[in-house]
């Protein structure tokens, strides 16, 4: 890998090589912190994790061919090479910085507390008409896998989009330390993450560390329609790009909004010089403020507003967000990658727009604090609000969903099953033939495997 010897590695982490001198001008192969994956000449990092200490398998890896051995634990004399470092865990993210730079290639670097991968998704649809494009894979965008996600660049490849995801102060710079991004986009300031970070302004506080780490000459880009990131002025002598719905307040909007259905939307984007029709391929108004920040990226990298289209409409389908399924009986919102208030709301409003039966099968949404009851209750007050014809709520916390969307007076029909399995055995009475089925919750509920039994109906 470019750069990546093992001289090179122990600087950069500022640890201590252990063993043959003459392999310090070795390149790794490749990196990982997963002993299953190690090939020939890989280097693996020891990190350890909640229930194993990953440096029992080092012998395992030797084996397969590793060339050598990144640990926190003095492992004393040893016949193969090992660097001894202080936290293995930021020692990944120092060989990911010292890798990334070895590129000439600019970073997209995404975060916000909802949004950050579909975003993400139109961003890299649209560049890839110009560029060849390097992006986060699933939900790759923490402490390890930021960096995994970095060490798959290679010499081909023009921009890369990454995503950053955090929960607690402090995180933001560790990863964009790594990834050192040459453009910043936030997408919005929501009630994630409340359970750590506290107020939405400590959010705020902690996603903008990502400024600090901008590459000179860089830029940020921000939604104009978020009340706290509207109000940010120029960083480093950078002044924001706006994307949003506001005309007053963004320099990227859109007009002509006309939903399509479960089709999608159709929109005019408009650019500081230009403008241009499209139609976004994934139903939700969410998805407009998506292609305007595609929009965004493309027009500051150097789209033509003709590449922008063409990337905002080739937009591919992601299993577990705002994923449309037909199948013989049923039409299946699959949006259950991952849930919080906002974003669950935002897809009541994407089901809201289909024809036909409206069925939302939601799950517990986690991180969410001391108001976590309330939360829930207010999704299914809103549930009610929308006249959603059935809400299946599952899990201890999706009471209050069922309690919100029974208030007096609310047409929205709501059953609640402590399990998944408990639905699924009902399911098949529950659904209607024609009925259109929003399936959403938090990823530890684990819905895609009602998404894949709800497909056998």
């Amino acid at each position: 890998m470019k750069n990546l010897t093992l001289e090179n590695i122990t600087k950069a982490c500022q640890g201590t090589y252990h063993g043959d001198t003459s392999l310090l001008t070795r390149e790794v192969a490749g990196v990982t912190i997963d002993s299953r994956k190690v090939e020939k000449d890989f280097l693996f990092v020891a990190i350890n994790g909640e229930r194993f200490n990953a440096h029992k398998f080092i012998p395992d890896t030797i084996e397969k061919g590793a060339l050598c051995v990144v640990s926190h634990e003095d492992l004393g004399e040893t016949p193969y090479p090992y660097i001894l470092v202080e936290a293995t865990g930021q020692a990944l993210l120092d060989i990911a910085k010292l890798y990334r730079d070895s590129f000439d290639v600019k970073v997209v670097g995404i975060t916000g507390s909802v949004g950050k991968t579909s975003t993400k998704e139109m961003i890299a649809s649209v560049l890839a008409e110009k560029y060849k494009v390097h992006k986060t894979q699933g939900n790759f965008n923490n402490e390890c896998g930021l960096p995994l996600t970095i060490f798959e660049m290679n010499e081909t490849h023009q921009v890369s989009v990454l995503e950053m995801g955090i929960n607690h102060f402090g995180e933001m710079r560790k990863l964009s330390t790594a990834a050192s991004p040459d453009i910043c986009v936030i997408t919005n300031i929501g009630v994630a993450h409340l359970e750590f970070l506290k107020t939405q302004e400590g959010i705020m506080q902690e996603k903008t560390q990502m400024f600090r780490d901008m590459k000179p000459g860089g830029s940020i880009i921000l939604n104009g329609d978020d009340p706290l990131l509207s109000q940010i002025g120029p960083v480093k002598g950078v002044k924001p790009l706006f994307y949003g719905m506001s005309q007053e307040n963004c320099q990227i909007y859109a007009t002509d909004i006309c939903p399509l259905g479960l089709r999608g939307t159709s929109c005019t984007i408009h650019l500081p010089d230009a403008a241009f029709t499209c139609t976004v391929p994934t139903p939700g108004i969410h998805m407009v403020s998506n292609a305007l920040a595609g929009a965004a990226v493309g027009y500051t990298l150097g789209l033509t507003p003709e590449e922008m289209k063409a990337g905002i409409e080739h937009l591919p389908f992601i299993a577990g967000r705002n994923n449309i399924i037909q199948t013989d009986n049923l039409i299946i919102l699959d949006d259950c990658y991952n849930a919080n208030p906002v974003s669950m709301k935002a897809s009541l409003g994407v089901l809201n727009m289909a024809i036909g039966r409206k069925v939302a099968v939601l799950g517990d949404m986690g991180e969410l604090g001391t108001d976590e009851k309330a939360l829930h209750r207010s999704v299914g007050e809103h549930a009610a609000d929308l006249g959603i014809d059935l809400v299946c709520a599952i899990g201890e916390l999706s009471k209050e969903i069922v309690e919100g969307a029974s208030l007096p007076g609310s047409s929205t029909r709501a059953l609640w099953f402590q399990t998944k399995s408990d639905f699924l055995t009902q399911a098949k009475e529950i659904l209607k033939p024609g009925d259109n089925v929003l399936v959403k919750a938090s990823h530890g509920m684990e819905f895609p495997e009602i998404v894949d039994a709800l497909k056998e109906l």
